[in-house]
This record gives structure tokens, sequence and C-alpha cells, in this order.
């Protein structure tokens, strides 16, 4: 089922502004809602049916022609029995840990919101802020298999060093990163001033 909340915001929000250029989130949208109530064996008027959306809408949606709100996106992945991010991802990306796509424009410019990346949470998730200071490190022991972590970066520079000595990842200022967890990891700051940043663990 939809895992996105729409609550999050409020639902007179659209996807882009109307004097604003059509971002190509609309297009995957209109790509994705398609191609899903296709292989659903869904007709529009059923689509519609099952969503509470009405069918000029849906039409409207498929077509890439229409501002839409994320509740009504989010009813629409709900009647399709997929997750929010299945309708606003690039078809040809289904790498989950890097979705990076705009869903939100605000009225002023600037005001955005972006869905960075997606985990299924078998239990539940961790919201954490940690601050390093320059030269300190967080170390982790391996998670069990199925755990994955998601950082993203406030301030300073974070380096991750995983199991693999090669696989270090150097993350700076607005940068996420998603990894599996189930391997010993290591928090750094190498920098030389403060890191702060957000951590999500997926159980």
């Amino acid at each position: 089922m939809g895992q996105y909340n729409a609550q999050r915001f409020d639902v007179s929000t659209t996807m882009h502004k109307e004097n604003s250029p059509r971002p190509a989130v609309l297009q995957h949208v209109s790509q994705n809602v398609r191609r899903l109530r296709n292989c659903a064996d869904l007709s529009q008027t059923a689509l519609a049916e099952k969503s509470g959306v009405s069918r000029r809408m849906l039409v409207a949606i498929e077509a890439g022609e229409k501002n839409v709100s994320l509740a009504t996106l989010d009813r629409v992945a709900e009647a399709l029995e997929v997750a929010f991010s299945d309708l606003i991802q690039a078809p040809e990306n289904r790498d989950y840990s890097r979705i990076n796509e705009l869903a939100w424009a605000g009225t002023i410019s600037g005001s955005k919101a972006v869905l960075l990346a997606r985990a299924i949470a078998r239990r539940e998730v961790e919201l954490w802020e940690f601050c390093l200071e320059p030269g300190d490190t967080y170390v982790s022991e391996a998670d069990p298999d199925g755990w994955s972590e998601q950082v993203y970066i406030v301030e300073g520079y974070l380096t991750l060093r995983l199991s693999d000595p090669a696989a270090v990842q150097q993350i700076g200022p607005g940068e996420f990163f998603m990894f599996p967890s189930n391997q010993p990891h290591r928090y750094c700051n190498e920098a030389d001033v403060p890191l702060r940043f957000v951590r999500n663990v997926v159980l």
C-alpha cells in the first residue's frame, strides 16, 4: 500500500507553480500512473472509482497536463497498491536509495520538498541528529541483515567508512547517502569544521 502520509503537506499545494517551468516529475507521474494502471488491468474509470479521484483528473495526470496535489497522488498510489515514490520516480530509475525528485514547490521561490530516498521498514525508523567535532568519530558495529541507514548533511563534511576499505564516501552539506548497515561502519569528521547531520536508522 502507499506509504506516503499526505497530511504532511497542505492538500492545496501542487507539484509546480502555474508560471514556472513544468518539472520532469510530472512526466514521470504521467508515465508511471499509466503503466501501473495498465499492469493492474484497470480502466481510467475503474481507477477513478477506486481512488476517489475524478476520471477527468486522471486523464489530465496521464497526459502530464495537470497540477496535482500530493494528497491526490497519495490516493492514486493507495488505489494502485504502490508506494508514493513509485509514482514520482523516473521510470528508468529503480534505485530507491537515490530518488532525488522534486515533489512540491511553494509559492515563493526556493520553497520546495524533495523526496531523496525510500527504504522499507520492517519494524520502525529512528531519527537521529548527530554532531561531530573535528577529529571525532562514531563507530558502529554491523546491524542485522535488512537494516539500512540514511544520512543527510546539514553542515560540515562527513567521511563515511564502510567494511570495504575502498568504499569511502565523502558527503558535504545538502548531500545525502543511503547504505545497507549490516556491515561495520564509521562516521568520521576528518575536516576542520564541526559536522552536523541527520541519520535515519531503518529497522
